[in-house]
């Protein structure tokens, strides 16, 4: 496509304000590349080519344009929508943890059985360490055990390191 571009970029701000807030830019890292955009469009050049410049789609580049165009700076901070809602519900959860604290130790495969036997709730691995996470529980690495070592080894050691 030659010619004008069919959206202009609506100059809010002098050229100099928009150098100054890049130069002493100190909010979120996110913002600085859409103000090099909005730079770029502001010398005139495309909203594909600028947007190629900072490492985006052209696509992205006329989301940031339209974004600027109706807010100003306000327009350029990333909005995060949240994720997907969770399976288990908040009481569901606090059920689980008091299911957890019955026991000491979980690998993360029983408690994914644990979810699903007794939620009907399919999650991943990953998932169910974020869930453990959040639990406040933490990876450990099991000790290592000897087959040979007898049940009784603690009472064995006392009484031959008496004698």
């Amino acid at each position: 496509m030659t010619g004008r571009e069919l959206i202009a970029i609506a100059k809010h701000v002098p050229y100099s304000v928009l150098k100054k807030r890049i130069k002493h830019h100190k909010g979120l890292p996110e913002v600085l590349p859409r103000l090099l955009f909005i730079r770029l469009r502001y010398k005139g050049v495309s909203v594909v080519k600028a947007a190629d410049a900072v490492g985006v789609s052209g696509q992205t580049g006329y989301n940031w344009q339209e974004r600027w165009n109706a807010e100003g700076f306000e327009g350029l901070v990333p909005r995060y929508a949240g994720g997907h809602p969770s399976k288990l519900t908040d009481e569901q959860k606090a059920e689980l943890l008091e299911l957890l604290r019955e026991k000491d130790h979980w690998t993360t495969v029983e408690a994914q059985r644990l979810i699903q036997s007794h939620f009907g709730v399919a999650y991943s691995q990953d998932q169910v360490r974020r869930i453990l996470k959040s639990f406040g529980m933490h990876y450990g690495k099991p000790s290592p055990r000897d087959y040979r070592r007898p049940a009784d080894a603690e009472t064995i050691l006392k009484k031959n390191s008496r004698g």
